[in-house]
């Protein structure tokens, strides 16, 4: 029998899918990363893929003059949630699902959110398949410079930080986005916080003090964020049915 494949969208070199893609493969799937900004082509559909996870970059979600795939990167996303494809959409890939179902996006009005910060779970987290047992105030690391404004119409809110109140949504019945890095661990952050020292600087932040942050909470946020994507993938293999002659099909 053949694994379960997910297609991951990368849009930039080091943002990868880190620690979410290390559990997907120890759970069996196959994953398939695209990377667009290298060209390769963002497909029509999700066929042949049980789950797509769209991924984190420096781009806005509508910056298609630096990132010109983000307008097929959106339609992907359209096409996913239509036909109900379980979706994890991280950072931007967040911000993307956001924009597509109907919520707003814009620049933070003040400094941007990096480092670890606290997560408050909502009361609809309670029962959410992701986000149920998110413990008050569990550790998330954060780099961002835009906001998800406004939810989606119909989406259900999940958690929040103290400066930002959308930091976790889902949309319909198996798409996900969040505002946080869940995929993000210490070496991936200390090698973000190099490549932007300056920015880090200008906010009154240092390479070795988000790195030392970022590591001192890495047993919780393995723990905490393993976690979801292991649920994640439970969504994803439910939604696989095998028919009479043992092909895989979408339930």
């Amino acid at each position: 029998m053949s694994p379960v494949r997910v297609l991951a969208v990368q849009h930039e070199d080091g943002t990868g899918p880190g620690y979410i893609g290390e559990r997907i493969c120890a759970l069996g799937a196959e994953l398939h990363i695209l990377h667009p900004y290298l060209g390769d082509p963002i497909p029509e559909t999700t066929d042949g893929y049980a789950g797509l996870v769209v991924l984190g970059g420096a781009p806005g979600p509508y910056d298609d003059t630096v990132a010109p795939w983000l307008p097929d990167v959106r339609r992907l996303i359209a096409v996913a949630l239509a036909d109900g494809s379980p979706l994890l959409g991280i950072c931007l890939g967040g911000e993307l699902l956001a924009g597509v179902a109907g919520g707003t996006v814009g620049l933070i009005d003040g400094p941007p959110e990096i480092g670890v910060h606290p997560l408050y779970p909502t009361d609809a987290a309670r029962t959410d398949p992701l986000f149920s047992g998110l413990p008050v105030g569990a550790p998330a690391v954060e780099w961002h410079w835009e906001e998800i404004v406004d939810l989606p119409p119909g989406s259900v809110a999940l958690c929040g930080s103290e400066r930002f109140p959308n930091q976790a949504f889902r949309v319909g019945p198996a798409a996900w986005g969040t505002q946080f890095h869940p995929e993000v661990l210490t070496d991936d952050a200390a090698a973000w916080a190099r490549s932007e020292a300056s920015d880090l600087d200008a906010v009154g932040l240092t390479v070795e003090g988000v790195s030392a942050e970022v590591e001192a909470s890495e047993p919780e946020l393995r723990r905490i964020w393993g976690e979801l994507a292991d649920r994640w993938m439970q969504v994803v293999t439910s939604s696989i049915t095998l028919s009479a002659d043992g092909r895989r099909e979408r339930g």
